[in-house]
C-alpha cells in the first residue's frame, strides 16, 4: 500500500512537470482530491524524492503567486458571459 501512495506521489509531481498545471488539474486527471494531491507533493515527495520535489515546489509556488490573477480572469469570463 505504501509503494501505491510513493508512485502516484511521482507520478504527480511527473505529471505537473511535463504539462505545468495546476493542483486542482492533476487531482481531476488522476480522479483524486485536491487536498490529496496537495499533501503528496508537500509532504510525501519530499521524503521520497527530494530533487523532484524542488523541482515541484518552483512551479507551486508560481501557481500560488497567479491564482489571485485567474480567479480575476474567471470571474470576468463568468459574468460576461452572462450579459
Amino acid at each position: 500500500m505504501k509503494s501505491d501512495i510513493e508512485r502516484r506521489a511521482v507520478e504527480l509531481a511527473e505529471y505537473i512537470l511535463e504539462n505545468k498545471t495546476t493542483v486542482r488539474a492533476a487531482a481531476k486527471h488522476f480522479g483524486v482530491s485536491k487536498s490529496t494531491v496537495h499533501k503528496d507533493l508537500t509532504e510525501r515527495l519530499e521524503l521520497i524524492n527530494r530533487p523532484l520535489f524542488l523541482r515541484v515546489k518552483e512551479i507551486l509556488e508560481v501557481n500560488k503567486a497567479e491564482r489571485h490573477i485567474r480567479g480575476g480572469i474567471a470571474t470576468r469570463i463568468k459574468y460576461k458571459g452572462s450579459r
